[in-house]
């Protein structure tokens, strides 16, 4: 099975790519969306750690923000609580596809959290700062001091752009991003 990770910046359009590629998708923010939705196990977990600030179930993401926009070291907290259980359902998703030809990995902190392989083929997703900046200010709770502590806390934008094996660029245009995805698989899977 092949393993093509989808890297870039926050809000480049990895996720819409990664769709586009038409194979099997392991999308990490969805995962932890579906966890604070529906895991009461994880609820009383950080429920434990912050008693005050989270009192109702399903996990409200908002209020996790500005739990880590009150003190950043509670980011590490909530990792530290959130990322085993990511890690467990990646590993399902991988086991129950081995016998696809290819899978896509949308993870946004793959290479921080050591989660890739030699083997992974790294593409690597080209969009304008001033692109990606507009379309994050109309997201629903969007914080610029969130964005600024997420990004202090990956690799550098540049240096996963060098490692990467294949550079897309991201005009924010469905019908070339369709392409791209397209041209992509048939380079890969032979």
């Amino acid at each position: 099975m092949i393993r093509i990770a989808v890297l870039g910046d926050i809000g480049s359009g990895k996720s819409f790519f990664a769709k586009q590629l038409k194979i099997p998708v392991f999308n990490a923010d969805q995962v932890v969306s579906d966890l604070y939705n529906s895991d009461k196990r994880l609820f009383l977990k950080l429920k434990k750690i912050f008693p005050k600030q989270i009192n109702s179930f399903p996990i409200n993401k908002i209020n996790l923000m500005e739990i880590i926009k009150n003190n950043e070291k509670n980011f590490k907290k909530i990792i530290k609580i959130v990322h085993p259980l990511v890690r467990e359902k990646m590993n399902i998703f991988l086991k129950k596809n081995k016998k696809q030809k290819a899978v896509v990995l949308d993870i946004p902190l793959l290479l921080e959290n050591k989660l890739n392989l030699n083997t992974d083929i790294l593409v690597f997703i080209d969009s304008k700062r001033s692109e990606i900046m507009k379309r994050l200010k109309k997201r629903t709770g969007f914080s610029l001091k969130i964005y600024n502590f997420l990004k202090k806390n990956q690799i550098a934008v540049d240096k996963k752009k060098q490692i990467a094996d294949f550079v897309i660029k991201n005009n924010f245009n469905s019908r070339t991003i369709k392409i791209e995805a397209k041209n992509l698989l048939n380079k890969i899977i032979i």
